[in-house]
């Protein structure tokens, strides 16, 4: 069962990659901190709230770096 999620991680993460392809810079940006955000979220508060929170506000900041 451990094998069969790690490869669809590994699916997962490159079908997202790919999908980053013809994003703008702002985009990216934004995906990024969203991303980053979500797992300081979770790291920092340990609840969905927090993961949520977290995601939301490293999004808005990604959003505005190089504007």
């Amino acid at each position: 069962m451990k094998s069969k999620m790690k490869m669809i991680s590994v699916v997962f993460v490159a079908l997202s990659l790919a999908a980053c392809a013809q994003m703008s810079k702002t985009q990216k940006n934004t995906a990024i901190g969203a991303a980053i955000g979500g797992v300081a979220g979770n790291a920092i508060g340990g609840t969905t709230g927090a993961t949520l929170g977290g995601a939301a506000l490293g999004g808005l900041i990604g959003s505005q770096i190089n504007k």
